[in-house]
């Protein structure tokens, strides 16, 4: 990849996609360990031209899409996903490239396309950025809940940022580390409003306490 990628056409930027089992949201921290050669080359090239790349949930199967042509690739890939910095990286003794990535914003997916190593480049739109929005009163219990996340030995490895005033930051922080499946965190990262994703969280950790 020696061209720039992320050159902005009428709103429309193209990016490496990394589809994975897991939903990166922004703000999130995301630690990856890196293996095929693809991925390897995809990583050093972001942190060599400083550029990002996507994370977008796969719809089954294992963390990589192998030998899918582009248009199979297309059909497996969820529409949204989040752009992700690498803020860490090094290299583990067994050759495998370890990195921590950070969600930034969230992406529509218009267009794939298959580079002749496999990897998947993205035709892709930022969405707009989420309102802060306020918390009220009936949503204590969940930022009591998220202050009991984060007092979790393995989550403050993580170290993720919260701002436990803003409704936004408490709703994807709360739908990051919550144990439950990527297709629902899926359908929580592609609602655009924070009291909207607040209530299905509302609804989820009821059902946790039943």
């Amino acid at each position: 990849m020696s061209q720039k990628l992320q050159v902005s056409i009428d709103e429309k930027f193209s990016m490496p996609i990394f589809p994975l089992r897991t939903v990166l949201f922004p703000g999130g921290v995301l630690p990856l360990r890196i293996f095929e050669p693809r991925y390897v080359d995809m990583i050093r090239w972001c942190m060599r031209e400083q550029e990002n790349f996507g994370v977008v949930l796969l719809r089954q199967g294992g963390e990589v899409i192998a030998g899918a042509d582009a248009s199979e690739a297309d059909r497996e890939l969820f529409r949204i996903g989040t752009e992700a910095e690498i803020v860490d990286f090094n290299q583990a003794d067994n050759g495998l490239l370890g990195i921590v990535a950070q969600g930034r914003r969230k992406f529509s997916i218009l267009d794939v396309a298959q580079q002749k190593d496999g990897l998947l480049l993205g035709s892709v739109q930022f969405l707009p950025e989420e309102s802060e929005g306020e918390l009220s009163d009936e949503h204590e219990p969940l930022v009591a809940v998220l202050k009991d996340l984060l007092e979790h030995p393995l989550i403050q490895q993580l170290n993720p940022q919260v701002d436990l005033q803003q409704a936004r930051s408490v709703s994807y922080r709360l739908a990051d580390l919550l144990p439950i499946e990527p297709e629902i965190k899926q359908t929580l990262l592609q609602m655009a409003w924070p009291k909207e994703r607040l209530s299905e969280l509302r609804r989820l950790v009821g059902k946790f306490r039943d």
